[in-house]
């Protein structure tokens, strides 16, 4: 499946083939911190398929707690997470961050890794108040 997606201010844009079977919803430590939130999805890109579009990436890397680098490529103006990926000079899978993704609706999770952390609140939230707006 072909997606493509932007960070939040536009800068960064880029395209990318995945499959729609290997979208993950993470709960690790690592990345609820990243993204400021319980837990993250992911879907992982077809090798060599990720392509920047326009602007330019800004990385971190984290040291996992396999001891593995992994380089979190983000836009450096707005922030928005854009993508994991090894720390190899031209990586050729990427972590999409599926909340960048424009099809994000058509990325059903499949799994759920690093349960170990994930929090307790999460594993029911259909009893939660819906409204269609904020508060």
């Amino acid at each position: 499946m072909k997606v493509d997606g932007a960070c939040h201010c536009g800068q960064v844009s880029f395209e990318a083939e995945v499959d729609p079977a290997k979208v993950i919803i993470c709960h690790c430590t690592d990345c609820q911190t990243l993204s400021g939130t319980a837990f993250r999805t992911v879907v992982f890109t077809e090798s060599g398929s990720f392509k920047l579009l326009s602007g330019e990436i800004k990385i971190y890397f984290k040291t996992g707690e396999s001891g593995a680098r992994r380089a979190q490529g983000f836009c450096p103006e707005c922030g928005t997470p854009i993508y994991a990926t090894s720390d190899e000079e031209n990586p050729q899978v990427h972590a999409l961050r599926v909340g960048a993704v424009n099809q994000r609706d058509e990325l059903e999770p499949k799994r759920h890794v690093y349960a170990r952390s994930r929090q307790s609140w999460t594993n029911d939230v259909s009893h939660m108040a819906v409204t269609e707006g904020s508060l």
